[in-house]
């Protein structure tokens, strides 16, 4: 099993569109505001979070989280903020879980498997990206998971880099993909919670 290069990303975006939008090189401004790099770096993809599904855990609409029956009013959508240069972002209060989406859609072939980190940026402000897997043969838009371990509220901005994407390539397909066993998360287009 190999990690795949920002060459191969580039291939497989243009030939498959394993990913789109798909950003061919590494950005930090737009418009002449700076960003957290998003786009195609050396070995693996800054995947933007999106500003159309973002969810905190709240302990004053629900009362636990059960992973097989889930109760969406455990979740409140924080307002969208603009700072003045134009950037949007939500804030997470301190010790916080939520839930976002990437910008990006993933169409991972049969023998591709990637792995999901988060980025040092946000690391070294106090959140923590989950290590999520996106599995041979799934599609969809990427729910993220994020905690807040620090003591401050910590922005999350919005189309801009949120995680890493490390891709990895078999030398053989799988013999059942995701696709194949009928992933639940499978095609999943918005925020999607936890199903059992």
């Amino acid at each position: 099993m190999t990690i795949k290069s920002d060459l191969w990303l580039r291939r497989a975006a243009e030939e498959s569109n394993i990913i789109s939008p798909f950003e061919p090189t590494l950005i930090r401004q737009v418009d002449d505001r700076r960003i957290i790099s998003a786009g195609c770096s050396s070995y693996g993809y800054d995947m933007r979070l999106a500003d159309d599904g973002f969810r905190v855990f709240s302990p004053i609409h629900g009362r636990e989280i059960d992973p097989k029956k889930f109760d969406e009013e455990s979740l409140i959508e924080p307002p969208l903020r603009t700072t003045e240069d134009g950037s949007r972002y939500y804030l997470m209060p301190p010790h916080s879980y939520a839930l976002g989406i990437s910008l990006e859609t993933f169409r991972m072939p049969r023998n591709i498997t990637a792995i999901c980190l988060g980025k040092s940026t946000y690391a070294r402000a106090g959140l923590l990206v989950n290590t999520t897997p996106l599995e041979a043969g799934w599609t969809g838009r990427l729910v993220i998971e994020l905690g807040n371990l620090a003591n401050l509220p910590l922005r999350v901005y919005t189309r801009e880099g949120i995680a890493q994407v490390l891709f990895f390539e078999s030398d053989e397909d799988c013999a059942v993909s995701y696709e194949d066993r009928g992933g639940k998360y499978q095609g999943q287009t918005g925020l999607t919670y936890s199903r059992l």
